[in-house]
């Protein structure tokens, strides 16, 4: 799933928030979750390294995981306040 589609699904739950027809996700559910994600990943990496007959299934596996892991971090990136974790970019020097 791009990008573009998990901000719609991000903007539609926050509606469904405001309308009370939802709970809202905690910044720290969501850091157990990327917590577990990486779990499991580094169980995939010594699963391939002790299979590789069953390398290539594995290795499906960890881009799933990597995925998930990236989304759930740009989850957690979005349900941060702004004035947090977008810190100003201090411009070069000419």
């Amino acid at each position: 799933m791009a990008y573009e589609k998990l901000s719609t699904k991000l903007e539609e739950y926050l509606a469904r928030v405001k309308a009370g027809k939802a709970s809202k996700i905690k910044p720290r559910d969501v850091e157990k979750v990327i917590t577990k994600l990486r779990a499991r990943r580094a169980e995939l990496l010594e699963a391939v390294e002790k299979s590789p007959a069953k390398a290539e299934r594995l290795n499906q596996k960890l881009q799933i995981a990597d995925d998930l892991i990236a989304r759930a971090e740009w989850l957690l990136d979005e349900l941060r306040p702004t004035a947090l974790h977008k810190q100003p970019v201090a411009e070069r020097p000419d």
